[in-house]
């Protein structure tokens, strides 16, 4: 079925159809009830992109050195933004912020600074005068149902990937902040003690059905969302009801207990991608410092190829070249002066000897007798 802008465009057949197919539970994806859509985690350098479904999310984590907040003097702070384009959903507005972006960005910020996740006193540089002001981007790619969960997923991913350089202060008063480039020293991740992970459920129907992880269209005939924000270790940081559609408690314990067995999923999916992309990248800065980086400067008629770097496998090579090279030139020469002075002994011999050879030949000449 086509995914269509906006809610009121969705015909009653096409509700119909999904709340009959939720009476014998089955979903128009072919899920059941309380499936996971397939959740895929890719990073570049500072940056994760998430896809849940045909929902898709990128988060962008930056920081900067700000003065922190009064009453906090020695923590640092964390905000997070959520930008709707059009190009997601028809149905979003460029600029301000709707109501559903806002409502997006408090579930999730929501989740991380109440459940006190990132810590946040290893932020501060300088009580009362410097913090790091850490800051989450969220943009909305593509809108295919459930965007709370897949931009939790997609913070989250982007904080545990985060590097920020390290400082330190000095200076005559200790007071001057040194901020050290990542080529001279490694710069350090966010300390994060658990992910809070949210999981929504979608209340459809006068029967009250509840699944999980609604898409677009179940969105489009739910009467009511309640999304719960839990770790591994079972704890409840944030619980978010939306909707006019009311709910049981027992219904409430159960999406509970279910939200906390795919929170520990989610979890191990995160942190699997998470290391193996840190082993990609610890992979790719033994490559880059290992091999020669080449800069191409082109002039008018001529181009020309400079090494920066040289690697340490190149320069022992050198140096044993050079080092064999040298002990070659001794070794010749010296062979060189042995054969000279050979050549110089024989020459010697052969002169001696011609000399003897005519000395007796001119004394048999004068003692001989005369005619």
């Amino acid at each position: 079925m086509e995914r269509l802008a906006s809610t009121f465009r969705m015909t009653v057949n096409e509700k119909k159809f999904i709340e009959k197919a939720l009476l014998s539970d089955l979903r128009i994806d072919g899920r059941r009830p309380f499936d996971f859509r397939r959740i895929t985690i890719k990073f570049e350098d500072g940056s994760s992109e998430v896809q849940l479904g045909q929902t898709h999310v990128m988060g962008f984590v930056t920081g900067q050195l700000v003065q922190p907040y009064r009453d906090r003097p020695n923590e640092g702070t964390l905000s997070i933004y959520i930008e709707f384009s059009p190009m997601a959903d028809p149905s979003f507005e460029a600029g301000r912020p709707g109501e559903a972006a806002v409502e997006l960005g408090r579930v999730i910020d929501r989740g991380l600074r109440e459940s006190r996740a990132v810590d946040m006193e290893s932020l501060c540089i300088l009580a009362g005068k410097l913090v790091w002001s850490i800051r989450i981007d969220l943009h909305i790619i593509d809108n295919g149902g459930n965007l709370i969960d897949a931009a939790n997923i997609a913070a989250l991913a982007a904080l545990l990937t985060f590097r920020r350089p390290e400082c330190s202060l000095g200076g005559e008063d200790g007071q001057e902040l040194i901020v050290h480039p990542p080529e001279v020293r490694e710069p350090l991740p966010l300390i994060v003690h658990h992910l809070p992970i949210a999981v929504t459920f979608a209340i459809i129907g006068t029967e009250n059905i509840v699944v999980i992880d609604p898409t677009h269209s179940e969105e489009a005939v739910m009467g009511g969302r309640m999304t719960a924000t839990l770790n591994t270790n079972g704890d409840i940081c944030a619980i978010q009801k939306a909707g006019g559609e009311g709910i049981m408690q027992s219904v409430i314990m159960q999406c509970l207990r279910i939200a906390s067995v795919k929170a520990a999923d989610i979890t191990s999916k995160i942190k699997s991608a998470v290391e193996a992309f840190n082993t990609e990248r610890a992979l790719r800065k033994i490559k880059r410092h290992s091999s020669s980086i080449a800069v191409d400067v082109s002039g008018p008629g001529a181009k020309m190829r400079e090494s920066k770097q040289q690697s340490v496998d190149e320069k022992v090579v050198n140096e044993l070249s050079s080092h064999h090279m040298e002990r070659l030139k001794m070794v010749t020469e010296e062979s060189c002066i042995t054969q000279s002075s050979d050549v110089e002994v024989k020459t010697q011999l052969f002169e001696q000897g011609r000399t003897n050879r005519i000395d007796e030949n001119s004394r048999s000449f004068t003692g001989g007798p005369s005619s």
